[in-house]
């Protein structure tokens, strides 16, 4: 339920605050006094699009907020929930526009994307505007509004389910029978791409081992060279050598250790230099003496790099990555060869979900028409307490056993006859404006009682009427707001009269500023609302009491 909103900055509104309760509450003040304000300002903050010529002139943005109460509403709380987006039993929006026309959306306290703003919106309150019969004229719209009445929510979710799985399945098979006709030609290609790979059999590591093994070929010599020379420094040079000069210094150490201790560390340090040094050179004959050059290896290594190098470039790739691309091959030859099988379970799964979509769309069909005759009957009856005696209302069902969508098979028809013993004929082709206008609120208020959507609004719906059709129309707001909140704009007394709270839209002029305040109406001042909206610009005696019995009349007949 609505508690409470806020307004700031937005058209020719300052700053307005209302709290609200539930039942019927009614909004009433004179023309252009910006009683349908409100309204668009809630609508904003329930996702709707916004321009930069909503926000007041000379201020940087408007604020909406809007507190919602929603203890009783567990689809709601589910929702925060899965959005994490919870807080505790209340839900407060909030919509920010700024100068320059950009928007923000918060949920308690979070931004969060318009699209969310909406969908959470629509869960709490259901606006229904004096113009909205031409959205009614709509196909799309008068069979969304008969699966509300008809609570086909979990049904239309399965068969648009299903829908989207039997068009991704579809589209899926479309393009491997448009492949298969290029099939024998991939595999070819497919089949000489994988197999020069596999002639060329490159092993693991095989490319960073010739690479290595070339270098060393190619500078046999200078290896053979540089090796034999640090032979000759290190030892093999009887008068000069490293190690010549190392072991004389290790011995004239030797025979000083006699003289002073401290020299022992040392002289065992250079006792297992020398043995490493020893080593280091038996390595270097061992080295020098199995390296050879070899120019037929030497040849072959290059040949094998060039064969690596050249099938590389063709397929346009690095060396290294040769073993992926072949298994890449293998896999697509793979799956190509296995196509036909692949088509075969795609055309038999299709085929299930075709099955499947049919049966479920055949249910929703069938539910629907249980619905329309339901809605139909009740429309009627409305429509004739509204002041049309011969009016009939009726939904034609128009069912394609071939039509794949996300709302199945169906399409809806809306057909009306205004006066008895005229035929049915679709809503758009009703020519009294006023009609129509009546024929949408006999679907709105009975549609409205379907509904599970706690807060419904009504602006200005009953434009057109008047009379004791209008007193009928409040009946029917006020018994509405017997089960669930209601929120009317309204120019009619008969309607205001049938309201739990009154609240009455003021304009007021400052200088070359505009505002717009809103009343909260006590007893009295409710009686003297109504007798303005009975007797224009005088007010009489007379008219006070008519307000007050009609009053007094609606609360009796609660």
């Amino acid at each position: 339920m609505l508690t409470h909103i806020a307004v700031r900055d937005f058209a020719i509104i300052d700053t307005l605050e209302l709290d609200l309760t539930s039942g019927m509450s009614v909004l009433t003040g004179e023309t252009g006094a910006g009683k349908s304000i409100l309204v668009d300002a809630l609508g904003l903050v329930l996702g709707d699009r916004a321009d930069a010529g909503v926000v007041r002139h000379g201020t940087e943005r408007a604020e909406i907020t809007a507190e919602f109460d929603i203890r009783s509403l567990r689809s709601a709380q589910q929702w925060l929930e899965s959005n994490e987006l919870t807080a505790d039993n209340e839900c407060i929006l909030r919509r920010i526009i700024g100068h320059d026309g950009r928007s923000r959306g918060l949920i308690n306290g979070r931004s969060v994307p318009m699209q969310l703003l909406k969908e959470l919106g629509e869960q709490l309150v259901d606006i229904h505007g004096q113009h909205e019969h031409q959205s009614l004229l709509r196909p799309a719209s008068q069979l969304a509004l008969l699966d509300g009445f008809g609570n086909h929510g979990s049904l239309l979710e399965e068969t648009a389910s299903l829908y989207s799985k039997w068009k991704s399945t579809n589209e899926r098979l479309a393009a491997l029978q448009a492949a298969a006709s290029h099939r024998e030609q991939q595999l070819e290609l497919l089949r000489h791409q994988a197999g020069e790979l596999e002639a060329l059999g490159l092993s693991p590591g095989e490319i960073s081992s010739l690479d290595e093994e070339h270098r060393r070929l190619a500078n046999g010599g200078r290896l053979m060279q540089g090796a034999q020379a640090a032979l000759d420094g290190l030892y093999e040079n009887e008068e000069n050598s490293a190690y010549r000069i190392f072991h004389q210094a290790l011995n004239n150490l030797e025979t000083l250790r006699a003289l002073d201790p401290r020299l022992q560390e040392i002289t065992a340090t250079l006792n297992s230099a020398e043995i490493q040094l020893s080593d280091a050179c038996e390595a270097l004959r061992r080295y020098l003496h199995a390296s050879e050059t070899d120019p037929e290896r030497l040849n072959w290594v290059e040949n094998r790099l060039g064969a690596i190098h050249d099938v590389a470039r063709k397929h346009h790739v690095e060396p290294q990555h040769l073993p992926e691309l072949l298994a890449r091959l293998r896999m697509e030859l793979e799956n190509l060869e296995n196509a036909g099988v692949a088509l075969q379970e795609l055309e038999t799964q299709l085929h299930s979900l075709r099955d499947a979509y049919r049966r479920h769309s055949q249910r929703l069909s069938n539910q629907r028409r249980q619905a329309a005759a339901e809605l139909g009957k009740k429309v009627s009856l409305a429509m004739r307490e509204l002041g049309m005696p011969g009016g009939r209302f009726a939904i034609e069902i128009h069912s394609e056993a071939e039509r794949f969508s996300t709302c199945g098979i169906d399409q809806a028809e809306f057909q009306v006859s205004a006066n008895q013993g005229q035929p049915l004929k679709t809503m758009a082709k009703v020519a009294s404006g006023g009609e129509l206008s009546r024929i949408a609120l006999a679907i709105q208020v009975v549609a409205a009682q379907a509904s599970m959507i706690p807060t419904m609004i009504f602006d200005e719906v009953d434009a057109g009427i008047g009379g004791g059709v209008a007193e009928i129309v409040g009946r029917r707001l006020r018994s509405l707001g017997n089960k669930r909140q209601v929120l009317c704009v309204t120019h009619l007394p008969q309607v205001a009269s049938q309201a739990h709270q009154h609240y009455r839209v003021v304009k007021s002029s400052h200088g070359q500023n505009v505002q717009t305040a809103l009343e909260s109406l006590d007893k009295k001042s409710r009686i003297e609302e109504l007798a303005r909206m009975l007797g224009g610009v005088e007010i009489t005696e007379t008219t006070r009491k008519h307000a007050q019995e009609m009053i007094a009349r609606a609360a009796q007949e609660a």
